[in-house]
């Protein structure tokens, strides 16, 4: 199978309202594809579309070869979900939720298992109201699991994490794809697409305005690279203007910053060490899919 996902023209309304709006796009084998962008820009309901939750009023879907609305019950067998809003009964202890789970599916797989797998070995009989934040998102994610789904879909599953449960979280993500699933990450954080997707699909006021890797997205923007600098004996911007490749350099704060083109990094730091100044910080900064969505819809993605 070449592609996993396909959407063509997706179409969907509620009264005057245009949620998803002439969407198209494909998914292939084995691949982590995010679907980004902020609050009310049609993530969610594209992908309650994919999962047969939601019925498109145009276009068509293909999860697996299969139709969501026509063939919901096959689909839902072959694929796992992790939705926005999930929960458990507080009283419900970790190997019971995965033992019931697990009576849902004709061949599920053994969810002792999972348990190490997932790090929950030791929270086995604790109850749900008891967990993290971090150890409920593994536990739904051991869940999404049991029925060993061919595609699995993450919607959000970070919101509300401290940054180690985030990056814990990263990584079953990555796990998941390396045991050959496809999977579809709905995420508004702009870190969190670049570091895990192969691909981003970049949504705004219903439609997808961008779509590659993160690194070519990037790559589109041709903005200068820039070096941001601080010292402690003093520096006259005019030391860097014959430089190779430099374009500019202005103060901002304590700070200097240049902008050029070429290995700016190498070229600034050997002029500098040349001339004496005493460096207490020098480094690149990168441009990130914030600034691709800055120069795509003219906002932050907070805004």
């Amino acid at each position: 199978m070449d592609t996993v996902i396909e959407v063509n023209h997706l179409y969907k309304a509620y009264g005057d309202v245009v949620a998803v709006d002439d969407v198209s796009f494909a998914v292939r084998p084995g691949e982590i594809f995010a679907i980004l962008g902020p609050n009310g820009a049609g993530k969610s309901t594209t992908v309650e579309n994919l999962m047969g939750l939601r019925q498109p009023d145009r276009g068509t879907v293909r999860v697996l070869g299969l139709d969501p609305q026509r063939q919901r019950h096959e689909l839902s067998r072959r694929i796992g979900i992790q939705l926005q809003q999930a929960a458990l009964p507080d009283r419900l202890r970790v190997w019971e939720a995965l033992d019931l789970f697990a009576s849902f599916y004709d061949h599920p797989l053994p969810w002792d298992p999972l348990l190490e797998q997932w790090g929950l070995a030791e929270k086995r009989n604790t109850p749900f109201v008891k967990l993290s934040g971090g150890q409920k998102q593994r536990l739904f994610i051991a869940l999404v699991r049991l029925n060993d789904p061919d595609s699995v879909f993450l919607d959000d599953v970070t919101t509300g994490l401290d940054p180690a449960a985030r990056r814990a979280t990263w990584e079953m993500v990555k796990a998941i794809r390396t045991q050959g699933k496809t999977v579809v990450l709905v995420t508004h954080f702009m870190d969190e697409a670049q570091v895990l997707a192969d691909r981003v699909a970049i949504f705004d006021h219903g439609r997808i305005v961008a779509l590659d890797t993160p690194a070519a997205l990037i790559r589109s923007l041709q903005q200068d690279k820039q070096v941001r600098f601080a010292t402690t004996n003093g520096f006259d911007p005019r030391l860097l203007s014959g430089v190779a490749g430099v374009n500019s350099v202005a103060q901002e704060g304590d700070e200097y910053v240049v902008r050029g083109t070429g290995p700016l990094l190498a070229r600034v730091e050997t002029t500098l060490a040349a001339a004496g100044v005493d460096l207490t910080d020098i480094h690149m900064e990168r441009a990130t899919l914030e600034d691709v969505f800055l120069t795509l819809t003219g906002r932050r993605i907070r805004d």
